[in-house]
Parts: structure tokens; sequence; C-alpha cells
């Protein structure tokens, strides 16, 4: 009897039975650490810290102008002769066959534009004389004019550009880019975003960073005071005392992050010491006034302090040049159900100067060659008429987007759509092809840059995508 109890007793402390029934402590905290590890491994490391990609890239760093609202294709930059010569008439039985509008009845009058189009540069691309500006630039510029998207409203439409899917909680581009190259700026977040109209439909979502480590998501910085809220210190609190509890506050933090290795500590510990730099280097890169009058009249900024998209392309510019990795700009302005006339040439004079004088910039600064630029809505606009034969509503079978730079194929059009600029009939695009063709410029598998959540692997693209070679340098 007596060798049975020890038996039993030596069973009871077994290894196997300590970590079956303790794994709430040790065991969990060190699976704990396991799953808190970033790509590199190394969970207390700096997660903003440079990282290389797969293979040598074209592009080390993203300009987006995230035109929220939809742009209209047919009246900026695929010309459609027999729809303007069918203005009015009702759409081909065979064209609506399956289709289902967001808004509009699809039997609505067919609607071309109302502006005139013009071949540029050697390329010698069609665009609207409403973008004068730009129109100097398309032999810089490649034009999908293929592009699909699966949602049909704008927040589910925006997400999915900006993370691949229209649910909240993905990580954005700008995020994947973070995550996969780090930032080589010291001073600023390594990705910043400016807002120059309303607050976009699909809110944060579109700069966030799901459920990636906080440190990769977009940091908005306000258009006017402080860039970020709080920045400034109180008066009778000086840096010397700032900078003396911001250690404090580290040495608790490091603590915490060498008993759990939770990469949110990490990222805590990082975003405090960048807000601490931030409170001498916001205040230079925000002061536009050390710009010559030459580089403000070419922005067309007349008010170094008014809100502008203008004024955020020049910013983004100024951002760039200090190694920030990824810099969005939204500008929601184009839903134009109605008043579509009136509206796009407003819009097209608040944006067409700035993102011209933004390519020039970069050209004349040697930085477009490896700083890929992407302009684009969300989806375009039907070839029908909405409101009073002067509107068009939401169309996510096609639509156009440009790049520039990076290692993108300058001065080409890429794609076609029929004749109404309905269907995509020639080489089509869909988002997961777009975000699987930026990430290859900045030298990513799109298959490989994953992060595990939840059990599996997650990445930008999901299961989807390929890359968009014939757009490729």
């Amino acid at each position: 009897m007596e060798n049975e109890i020890r038996k039993e007793i030596a069973s009871l402390q077994s290894r196997r039975w300590f970590l079956r029934n303790c794994g709430v402590g040790f065991a969990g905290m060190a699976l704990n650490a396991l799953f808190s590890q970033n790509a590199s491994g190394a969970a207390q490391a700096n997660p903003l810290a440079p990282k290389t990609p797969h293979f040598a890239p074209t592009a080390k760093r993203v300009i987006y102008i995230f035109q929220a609202g939809a742009p209209s294709h047919l009246d900026l930059f695929d010309h459609k002769p027999e729809l303007i010569k069918r203005d009015g008439e009702l759409p081909p039985a065979s064209l609506l066959e399956n289709y289902r509008a967001a808004f509009i009845d699809p039997n609505s009058a067919l609607l071309g534009t109302k502006f005139e189009f013009a071949r540029h540069g050697q390329s010698g691309i069609e665009i609207s004389n409403l973008l004068p500006h730009i129109s100097k630039h398309v032999d810089d510029l490649c034009f999908i004019r293929s592009m699909q998207t699966d949602a049909v409203n704008h927040a589910p439409a925006q997400i999915m550009l900006s993370t691949g899917h229209s649910e909240f909680g993905r990580p954005s581009l700008g995020s994947w880019t973070l995550y996969g190259l780090g930032s080589e700026s010291a001073d600023l977040p390594g990705y910043v975003v400016l807002n120059s109209a309303k607050g976009t439909s699909g809110g944060a979502s579109n700069y966030g960073c799901g459920f990636l480590p906080t440190s990769f998501g977009g940091v908005p910085f306000r258009n006017k005071g402080d860039p970020i809220l709080y920045l400034s210190n109180p008066k009778g609190y000086d840096a010397q005392a700032q900078r003396a509890a911001l250690d404090t506050l580290k040495r608790l933090n490091q603590q915490t992050l060498d008993q759990i290795a939770d990469p949110e500590t990490a990222a805590r510990i990082q975003a405090y010491e960048t807000a601490y730099r931030l409170q001498s280097s916001a205040p230079e890169l925000m002061d536009l006034s050390q710009e010559s009058q030459a580089t403000l009249d070419a922005y067309g900024i007349e008010d170094v302090k008014e809100t502008s998209f203008a004024r955020n392309c020049l910013l983004g510019r100024r951002i760039l040049e200090r190694d920030v990795r990824f810099v969005q700009l939204f500008h929601e302005a184009w839903d134009q159900h109605n008043t579509l006339h009136k509206n796009l040439q407003k819009n097209c004079k608040d944006t067409d100067q700035g993102f011209a004088a933004l390519l020039q910039d970069l050209k004349d600064r040697d930085m477009l060659k490896d700083t890929l630029v992407i302009w684009g809505g969300e989806f375009g606009r039907t070839p029908m008429a909405q409101g009073t034969d002067d509107g068009r509503d939401h169309h996510n079978r096609a639509f156009t987007m440009m790049l520039a730079g990076g290692g993108i194929k300058a001065g080409h059009v890429h794609g076609a759509t029929d004749d109404f600029g309905f269907n995509v009939i020639e080489d089509p695009v869909h988002v997961h092809d777009l975000n699987a063709t930026l990430l290859h410029t900045l030298g990513f598998d799109h298959e490989r840059l994953t992060y595990r959540f939840q059990g599996r692997d997650f990445r930008l693209t999901d299961v989807h995508g390929h890359v968009v070679k014939d757009i490729l340098a």
C-alpha cells in the first residue's frame, strides 16, 4: 500500500500534471510570450525599427492621395464618345443584366460628360480639361482604367480599398507597410494622416492597425494648433520635469514588458518617446513659412495657416523628407449624386494644382523614383444620370486610379472599359490585385507578409490577389 501511495504522489508531481493544472501560471505566460513575438522574433525590440523586405524594393516610401467619395472616371479619365453620343437615351438592356445599382433605377437615362478631353504629353494620354495641371504630368503617371471592387457604398468600399476587407478590424495598407518595413524617422510617427475635407465615411478604419500592435497605426495630424492634442506642455511644467516623469514611466513599462513580453507595452513605450520628440520636431515640420514663395505659388497656397488640400500636399512632401514611411492624405468631397457639373469643377480646382506640384516637387528633389504615389477613390460613378440629370450613382464595376514613381511604369494606361465606361473589358484589376502590386513595389511577396491572429495567418490580400506586372517599370 505504501508503494502505491508513493507512486500516486510521484504521478501528481509529474511535469505533465504541473503544466496541465498550473498552465495559467508559468506555462501560460510562456505561451503568451511566444504569441507576442513580432515577425523578427524580438518581442522587446523597437517595433518601428527598420526591417528588411523579402526582396529589393523599388519604393521606399508611400504617399497615398485618397480622394474619398468616388471621383467620376467618366468625367475625368475615361473618355467615352459613344456615351456622349447617346446622352439622354436609356441604356441597352444587355448592359443592365444582373445589375443592381446602389440607389438609382438602373433604367435611368445615360449621361454623357459635359467636359472636353484632350491628349497630352509624349504618351498622348487623354484626360479631362478639368485637370490642366495634372495633364502636364501624364508622362509621369500610370492610369489604371480597369479597377474593380466588391462594395457599392462608401464606408465598406473605402475600408475594402484600405484594408482588403469591407468590414472593420483589419490593418490598413499603411499599417502593413510599417509592420513590414518599420520606420527610419526618429522624431515622427512612421505613418502620418492628413485630412483636408470632412472626415471619411470609413473613419479611422481607413488608417487603423486592426489586430496589429498599435505602433503600426496611422497618426492623424490636426490642421490647426498642435498637430497632436496636448503636444505642448502646460505652464509650469518644463522639459526637465517631463523627461524625469517619462523616464520613470518607461522603467515601469519596461518591467512589465520584461515579464510578459506584451507587444502593446512595447508600443506604449515607443508612443511616449515619439510624442516627446514630436514636441520639438512637429512645430518645425508644420511651419510652411520656411518654404520659398516660389514653392508656395507652385502649390497654389495663399495662406500657409489655412487648411487646404494643396497645403497638405506640401506637408506630405516635408513629412516624406523626414524619413516617414507612409503618408496618407484624405479629401472626401467627390460624392456627386447631383450638381455634378458644378461640384466637379470645384473639386478639381481644389486638388489639381496641389497634386501636380507634389509630383514636380518630388521629381525636383530626386524623390519620385523611390516614392510610390497613389491617387484614387473607393469606386467610380455610373454612366446613368441621377437626380436632376446632373449626378451619378456609385459604381463598383469600373473606375480609374493613378500611380506614379516607386517602380511604376510611367506614361502608361492599363486596362479598358466598354463604350459606356460600365464594365471592364480588358485587363481587370481588383482591389486585391492593386494591393498585391503596391506591396510588391515595397519589396514584399503579398502572400508571405502575414501576421498570426486568432489561430491563423492574416494578410492584406486575404486569399486573393496577383501582382499586375504590366504596370511595373
